[in-house]
């Protein structure tokens, strides 16, 4: 399966693709449509398009949607990648098969192993197997770092990437930080962060503060962990530009999403007052990446 996307920018240098997670539209209104009224697909992807993102992860669409999307993802220009939840190697063994209806258009799958009671040879041989799945089917599989799946506890994901050598990752630190209340780094921390950077494919962008899973930065950035989290992003761009080949696009998917993720001040009852402006905030991290792609792939 083809797995390289077309792309409007004809560069045979390992590029940039900032995405909008699909998930994170989730609540958001349409400024020039009735603000009770949410978002079309059609309004939101030209949105996603027009505010200069590259692409759009979301969950597979149905079979019977798949050509609705592949028409307005070619009008728009976006890249397509797809997010996969399996608790198997059957389970991913069939969502691979689903894949076919979006053949050529899929940029690559990203992973939520959704097993987080199995650990040491039974989770490794089903990160395995899973990527064997991925190999034989010539698609790119990226395993989350994510609360409540197999890579759920920071050590056992450690282990699993030094026994596991083909073992890519999409990196979304804050479920570390949130799970292990990192109100600061330590070198501890920071030095198993390290080894999971290493193994950098995606990233996913949010950042806890060790309390929040997801908390407002500021309009500026002045949150005080957000330097960590610019510091993790830009060493994993680093890994991957060092082991890129031409042509190949490095994936950073601004992934805030709706509540219970968005903190609320409504919280005890319908949660819909969010804190912060979602949208804005991903434009935000979108151009912070950006920034620091500019900066070291020079």
């Amino acid at each position: 399966m083809n797995t390289k996307p077309s792309t409007h920018i004809n560069s045979n240098k390992p590029r940039l693709d900032v995405q909008m997670s699909w998930w994170a539209m989730n609540g958001l209104r349409n400024s020039s449509e009735d603000r009770d009224s949410a978002w079309s697909q059609e309004a939101k992807l030209r949105s996603i398009a027009d505010a200069g993102f590259a692409g759009v992860n979301a969950a597979i669409p149905e079979p019977a949607h798949a050509e609705e999307w592949k028409r307005l993802l070619d009008q728009f220009g976006l890249t397509l990648s797809v997010n996969a939840y399996p608790k198997t190697t059957e389970e991913m063994s069939e969502f691979i098969k689903k894949l076919r209806a979006y053949e050529g258009t899929v940029q690559y799958v990203n992973a939520q192993v959704l097993t987080p009671f199995i650990i040491d040879a039974q989770a490794e041989k089903l990160l395995y197997d899973i990527d064997r799945l991925a190999q034989d089917a010539g698609i790119h599989v990226f395993i989350e770092t994510h609360r409540g799946t197999i890579t759920q506890d920071l050590l056992r994901t450690v282990q699993y990437v030094n026994s596991l050598p083909s073992l890519r990752l999409t990196i979304d630190f804050s479920h570390y930080v949130v799970a292990g209340e990192m109100r600061t780094i330590s070198d501890e921390a920071e030095g198993l962060l390290q080894t999971l950077l290493a193994r950098t494919s995606c990233i996913h962008a949010r950042v806890s503060n060790g309390e929040q899973v997801q908390v407002n930065v500021g309009e500026n950035g002045e949150h005080p962990m957000l330097v960590h989290f610019e510091r993790w992003w830009e060493c994993g761009m680093k890994h991957w530009l060092a082991q890129a080949s031409d042509d190949d696009r490095f994936p950073f998917v601004c992934e805030l999403g709706p509540p219970p993720y968005a903190i609320t001040m409504d919280e005890y009852g319908a949660k819909t007052e969010e804190i912060s402006d979602r949208w804005t905030q991903s434009l935000w991290f979108a151009e912070k990446a950006r920034s620091i792609w500019n900066r070291i792939s020079k």
